[in-house]
């Protein structure tokens, strides 16, 4: 068996999925448009949920793509040999067409087809949906893989935990999955030993979920409209195909740790903990820095996630003794060997750059302040226990891990209030979620009839600021929910009273004049020619939906609209902020 790279492990799921009869589709953003459980894109259903709910994708009812992903709910387990923050997922879709009768036995065929990644059928194992109370046990799916060629011993029925999806939510589309796992061949750790153990024998490799139930108020009712939705981990089946021993031995990773070893005058193998910890961060920092939508360092939500990884990585570059900053010779890796499929990358160069070394600035100016305080309360220590506030605090403040924390006590033996940081660490996380919530509630998942009016005043304002400011502003960003629009734009003053009432006059004209919204799909060639605008436009693929009113607006767009201006009532101005430097964030009502 030969050797798989990424590049021909992406283009053989795609080319497998295209004869099937799918369309590929671009990567969406890192950050989450349409799902406020989240503060990152965890999976590569996120950016499709409109279209999973009901909503017509531009390229059909039949896609395929790779999703960039960030999961860290597990960061304390980077550096064994599976976890990683930052991930590729393989995904295909039937948005109401195929389902398990045909999804089932093309997993199969991509599985241990020999054009395909061949692997043997005795290493394969998969699970189904086990049914409780709600829902009836997923015979189905247990009855097409014993006609693929599975044997009974090798179909493992689960609960609900491990095999079901819905939203974070708990209501709208859900249903039960079926996993693939590549069996390593190491011996069961009991009798009870299966797939949802993580003892090591099972490595899951893919995931069919079946979008077949709505969930509403606690009850499941079947849906006429079924999906499927698939996930393959790039980094895992790489492993898998491969015969690697960890997922920080594929080729990117490879790459690194030979700079990395170069510069710090370490061995990799002596030092597993600090290099794949370094490694894992560095492209996870790259490419959150460089995404489409823009996010920096921060004290809240996915900021203070980027800026935890970061602070993370630089206390790991010090435990091996490096005091000179290597983050640019890392960081410039990644980027040229992501650059031609991800090309906000190379784009967003110099961001990436600049946001590693000021936080690396930052964060060593704060070492000392750090050491000063952790000095004091242990000065002022009864007892040999450093309380979970003084360690939050050095974490929340200075940027002190815990572990950074734990070892310094260790040093003077003493000990560190785990179970109190992590209380003070929860309450933290929940107060960031509950921003996140509010900041993405609804979005483009909501197709209310309020949301999707605001989604439509979104195009008219983005037009009247273009008239008010000139034809260089342009969205860059945008949330929805069916109380208010929060739209973002470059602009290098705080609007005016003036200003601000010049925007809500053009914009309630347009409302007046009651102009129809036509709606038309083209290719993308043809809709930018035609002058139709979308700076996120990269993610709706070959074909795409341009909404134009009258001589006001003309976008590119996969949102729900109203089919005329008459249909929205008036907008006010209610807040103007600065967003970030340079651009300007305006929080717009209906009265």
């Amino acid at each position: 068996m030969k050797t798989l790279t990424r590049k021909e492990l992406i283009n053989m799921y795609f080319d497998f999925f295209e004869s099937k009869g799918h369309k590929v589709i671009p990567s969406a953003s890192l950050i989450p448009e349409n799902d406020g459980t989240v503060l990152f894109t965890t999976a590569g259903m996120h950016p499709l949920v409109p279209y999973l709910l009901g909503e017509t994708h531009p390229s059909g009812r039949r896609l395929t793509d790779v999703q960039k992903c960030i999961r860290t709910s597990d960061i304390e387990s980077v550096g064994d040999n599976s976890h990683l923050t930052f991930f590729e997922m393989l995904g295909n879709w039937s948005l109401g067409d195929y389902f398990k009768e045909e999804m089932i036995p093309w997993s199969y065929e991509f599985l241990t087809s020999e054009k395909y990644l061949n692997i043997p059928t005795d290493k394969i194992s998969v699970s189904v949906f086990e049914g409780n109370e709600d829902v009836e046990r997923d015979n189905v799916s247990a009855e097409i893989w014993e006609s693929c060629g599975l044997t009974k011993n090798q179909i493992f029925y689960l609960p609900k935990k491990n095999n079901w999806w819905e939203l974070g939510s708990g209501s709208g589309p859900c249903g039960p999955d079926s996993e693939m796992f590549f069996d390593t061949g190491k011996e069961k750790c009991s009798d009870k030993c299966d797939p949802s153990c993580d003892c090591g024998k099972y490595l899951e490799i893919w995931n069919d979920v079946f979008m077949q139930y709505k969930a509403e108020n606690g009850k499941y009712t079947p849906l006429e409209h079924k999906n499927v939705d698939t996930g393959m981990g790039v980094e895992r089946t790489l492993v898998v195909y491969n015969g690697l021993k960890s997922v920080y031995d594929i080729e990117i990773f490879v790459l690194l740790r030979n700079k990395l070893e170069e510069l710090t005058n370490k061995k990799y193998e002596e030092n597993l903990k600090e290099f794949r910890v370094i490694l894992d961060h560095i492209r996870t920092s790259v490419f959150i820095l460089g995404d489409e939508h823009g996010l920096l360092p921060s004290n809240v939500g996915a900021g203070y996630i980027l800026r935890r990884i970061i602070r993370r990585m630089i206390r790991y570059i010090k435990n091996l003794g490096v005091e000179n900053s290597i983050l640019e010779s890392l960081a410039n890796i990644v980027i040229d060997y992501y650059k031609d499929d991800y090309k906000e990358l190379l784009k967003n160069k110099d961001i990436i750059i600049k946001g590693l070394l000021e936080e690396e600035s930052k964060f060593n100016k704060t070492l000392n302040s750090g050491v000063k305080m952790f000095n004091k309360a242990v000065s002022n220590l009864n007892g040999d226990m450093i309380d979970g506030t003084t360690a939050f605090k050095l974490f929340d403040t200075f940027g002190f891990p815990l572990e950074f924390t734990i070892e310094m006590a260790e040093e003077k033996n003493l000990k560190v209030d785990t179970e109190g940081f992590k209380q003070k660490f929860k309450e933290h996380q929940d107060l960031s979620r509950t921003a996140s919530a509010g900041e993405f509630k609804g979005g483009l998942a909501d197709t209310s009839e309020m949301s999707t009016k605001y989604h439509t005043l979104a195009h008219l304002t983005l037009a009247a600021l273009k008239e008010v400011f000139g034809s260089n502003v342009y969205q860059k960003g945008c949330n929805i929910t069916p109380e208010r629009l929060r739209f973002d734009f470059p602009l290098d003053h705080k609007m005016t009273e003036e200003e601000k009432k010049q925007v809500e006059d053009i914009v309630n004209k347009h409302i007046d004049e009651k102009i129809d919204v036509i709606k038309e799909e083209m290719s993308k060639e043809d809709a930018i020619n035609s002058g139709a605008e979308g700076t996120f436009s990269d993610k709706y693929g070959d074909s795409v939906f341009v909404y134009t009113i009258g001589n006001v607006s003309k976008e590119i767009c996969g949102g729900p609209h109203v089919k005329n201006t008459g249909e929205l009532t008036h907008m006010k101005i209610i807040k103007e902020e600065s967003s970030s430097a340079g651009v300007r964030r305006i929080k717009v009502v209906m009265e």
